[in-house]
């Protein structure tokens, strides 16, 4: 995964699930708590999420990360990046399946 997908992906995960603790957001990414922490943490010191004690949780150790107003933009930004990228990838693919169609149809 490229650091902007996780970076989206993290966002993206945070928005909707703000109590998740670092190794619920981990096994959602399917990378180690180290990779979660150290890249929450980035995101963190840009000032794309705040992180705030649970006051509700039983265990005070717990946060309640939340995107900030320029974390929601910033993910914005990500998803059309995303989603190019990801586009771009399907018409490559396409363009190889009908590549290799044509190669069939010529070997018969």
């Amino acid at each position: 995964m490229q650091r902007d997908e996780i970076q989206y992906r993290i966002l993206k995960i945070l928005q909707d699930h703000p109590e998740l603790s670092q190794r619920e957001l981990a096994e959602r990414l399917g990378v180690s708590v180290g990779s979660a922490h150290y890249s929450l943490r980035a995101l963190i010191d840009k000032g794309w999420v705040k992180a705030g004690n649970f006051a509700r949780s039983e265990n005070k150790t717990r946060y309640l990360y939340k995107l900030t107003p320029h974390g929601v933009a910033e993910k914005a930004r990500l998803a059309r990046a995303f989603l190019k990228r990801k586009r771009e990838e399907h018409a490559a693919i396409q363009a190889e399946i009908a590549a290799l169609e044509e190669e069939l149809r010529q070997s018969r």
